[in-house]
């Protein structure tokens, strides 16, 4: 899975087994870290009588990493249960490499960056200290469920988690046991949540159901709901067969007045506002449409929108506000293009436009990006993250209505023909004798 990020003014992308930092101001050198040449954790056998000890296998794909929101610590979870701290400014270099005791699913650092909160799929949610960075995490929490995203308030106040089972729970981060409230509403698995720059009191929701919503989050209040299937005018190919339309991604933008929404599977990327002084909170202002399947978005210290592509060509597409409208940039076909959505290359007579001399930075960018994917051989784009998530129901109820009707048709109809035959013994007997009294 690939997905990209920012610390600072770095870009950040996990590609299979690698994490990458390309600087894109500044033509420094870029930082790569494989998760595969990592500290190896050992496997001590069961039996206390053996010495013997084995390395703990593992894919070592990255399966979810996060920023501080100063920009200078970054974390990273595999599949081999690691969970490796980085220091990214003034300089990159690993701080730590702690284990964790199940397959993680979502990280974040609290606002302090004191503490790095990591949620797993048995439902827990664990804390590991970013001060003493070779302690030990501790158990902070737990759900019932598969735990699939964990953020936390920008006043510290709130621990705000999501999972399988459709729940958006609100706890005290000092003492969780402590429920604030729950944001309930979602018809399937909860597979990401943000809270918008700039409103604290906000949680934006996705959800497998297709649908994004807006909450505040203390009170457990719907404030609006967004269903993304309804916008597709032409779905894609596996959407088409039946499949549901999962929100992968929502990102919102420095200023928090733009807000990002990618669905797993779709070529659309929704871009919505945020308004305080209306009724409709949340409204949508564009529809950019790829020509790459996307993977991943993410909004850059400018506000600029920059989306990952499943294209060895062309990586990278990077849209900026301008007159009210989102124009891309992107890199491809040998040259540097200038193509926003469908409507502005159709505005453009499919002619690029060549990018200013300010533009390369992000060349260089593309570049790095291009050279560390052609030689990740175990790079897989992944077009349904979320397939094994949704659950498998029965109607049973109809079949069980079904055969109650047939159990009450079959005993009418034994009862029809119990009276049909006690009628024709009654006609078959003699007529009885007249008793007659003697006459006097």
């Amino acid at each position: 899975m690939a997905c990209l990020g920012f610390c600072g003014e770095w870009f950040l992308s996990t590609c299979s087994s690698k994490l990458i930092a390309i600087h894109t101001k500044e033509p420094r050198e870029p930082f790569v870290f494989d998760c595969s040449r990592a500290e190896k954790r050992l496997k001590i056998a069961k039996d206390v009588n053996s010495s013997d000890a084995s390395e703990d296998t593992g894919s070592d794909t990255v399966l979810a990493f996060a920023v501080s929101s100063s920009g200078k610590l970054m974390a990273i979870t595999d599949d081999t249960k690691r969970l490796i701290l980085f220091q990214c400014e003034p300089s990159w270099h690993c701080i730590s490499i702690r284990w964790v005791i199940r397959r993680c699913t979502s990280l974040v650092f609290s606002p302090a960056e004191d503490e790095l909160l990591v949620a797993d799929k048995s439902g827990d949610v664990y804390s590991f200290s970013v001060v003493e960075p070779e302690k030990d995490g501790e158990l902070k929490m737990g759900h019932l469920s598969m735990l699939l995203a964990v953020t936390i308030s920008a006043d510290d106040q709130y621990i705000i988690t999501a999972d399988r089972d459709e729940k958006i729970r609100v706890s005290h981060r000092r003492s969780p046991y402590n429920i604030q409230s729950y944001c309930l509403g979602h018809h399937q698995f909860v597979s990401t949540l943000e809270i918008p720059k700039g409103h604290p009191h906000w949680l934006l929701s996705g959800s497998g159901d297709g649908t994004v919503k807006l909450w505040e989050f203390e009170s457990g209040r719907k404030l609006q709901s967004w269903d993304l299937g309804q916008l597709e005018d032409k779905l894609c190919s596996d959407t088409a067969k039946g499949n549901n339309t999962a929100v992968f991604r929502i990102c919102s933008s420095p200023g928090g007045r733009d807000v990002a929404v990618l669905c797993d599977g779709l070529m659309n990327v929704y871009i919505f506002t945020l308004e305080q002084t209306n009724d409709e909170k949340l409204r949508l202002h564009s529809k950019l449409h790829l020509f790459h399947r996307p993977m991943d978005i993410g909004f850059d210290m400018k506000g600029q929108l920059w989306v990952l592509l499943d294209s060895s060509d062309v990586p990278l597409q990077i849209h900026t506000y301008r007159k009210n409208s989102w124009e891309g940039l992107y890199a491809g076909g040998g040259g540097w293009r200038k193509d926003g959505s469908l409507e502005s290359r159709e505005n453009a007579g499919g002619e690029g436009v060549e990018c200013d001399t300010e533009n390369d930075n992000l060349r260089r960018v593309t570049d790095i990006l291009r050279t560390q994917w052609s030689t990740t051989d175990n790079f897989t784009s992944v077009t349904n993250h979320f397939e094994h998530l949704y659950k498998v129901s029965f109607d049973n109820v109809s079949v069980y209505l079904q055969k109650k009707q047939q159990r009450i048709e079959e005993h009418q109809l034994k009862r029809t023909k119990g009276q049909k035959t006690k009628c024709t013994k009654k006609s078959k007997k003699k007529p009885d004798e007249v008793l007659t009294q003697p006459s006097t």
